[in-house]
């Protein structure tokens, strides 16, 4: 049999997919979560796939972290509980139906079951990049402003981000999570909310063979070992997030 070799223009097109996406965005925003529609999955899709191109990955790697990153979330259509792992499911099947090869398939499956920081475990550098992609991705433009409030730690913290970016460093192995805040919240409640996501994106960058740093408003958080205090980045680190 003869399979194709599905790119990001074809998932985006299918009727499946798009239904899927639609739905989960719809769910999202009943319950009041911050956005998950088309801005944060195209932001996780481009994410993942400048990470692979930019630690090594081969094209089509990178062309499989685009399509990854466009279903991670397609299970949240279903439920927010274990979406990972639906959306898993429901990817494999669709991307079946499509024609794709099994094995790449399977692989897309996995990556899109492990992004989840209660159960997910990066196997492969697709799956690292998704991470880091996924759980780097808080900020104003994401908020509910429907059932936005400022009571509500998630709302405050990401209203309070006016700018996120990943560098990767190639020369020292390093991929850096900045964040810009202002006064609507502080760098504690970012932490009290993201910690056990900043540390999946330790592990995935381990992975990757880097060392993963996140620095909010000039300061180095996680990583003692490097110099403290405020950080300057250099003309020669690209950002590779899509900025808003």
């Amino acid at each position: 049999m003869e399979y194709r070799a599905l790119v990001l223009e074809d998932i985006r097109e299918n009727d499946e997919i798009k239904a899927l996406i639609l739905q989960q965005s719809k769910y999202l925003e009943d319950l009041g979560y911050t956005e998950h529609g088309i801005r944060h999955i195209s932001y996780v899709s481009k994410t993942t796939a400048n990470i692979l191109r930019e630690t090594g990955a081969d094209e089509r790697t990178v062309q499989l972290g685009e399509i990854a990153g466009w279903l991670h979330d397609i299970g949240n259509a279903l439920s927010r509980k274990y979406h990972g792992l639906t959306g898993g499911a429901l990817a494999y099947n669709v991307l079946a139906r499509m024609g794709m090869d099994p094995a790449e398939s399977a692989l897309i499956a996995n990556v899109i079951a492990n992004h989840e920081e209660e159960t997910g475990v990066a196997t492969s550098a697709l799956s690292a990049a998704l991470q880091l992609a996924d759980k780097s991705d808080a900020h104003r433009s994401r908020i509910n402003k429907r059932t936005y409030d400022e009571n509500d730690i998630h709302d405050r913290v990401n209203m309070s981000i006016k700018k996120n970016y990943l560098v990767v460093d190639r020369n020292k192995n390093i991929i850096r999570l900045v964040i810009i805040m202002d006064g609507t919240s502080a760098p504690m409640e970012y932490l009290q909310i993201y910690i056990p996501r900043m540390v999946m994106c330790e592990k995935a960058a381990t992975y990757l063979g880097y060392t993963f740093e996140l620095v909010i408003n000039g300061v180095l958080i996680n990583h003692h070992k490097r110099a403290r205090g405020k950080m300057v980045l250099r003309s020669s680190e690209r950002e590779l997030s899509p900025t808003d």
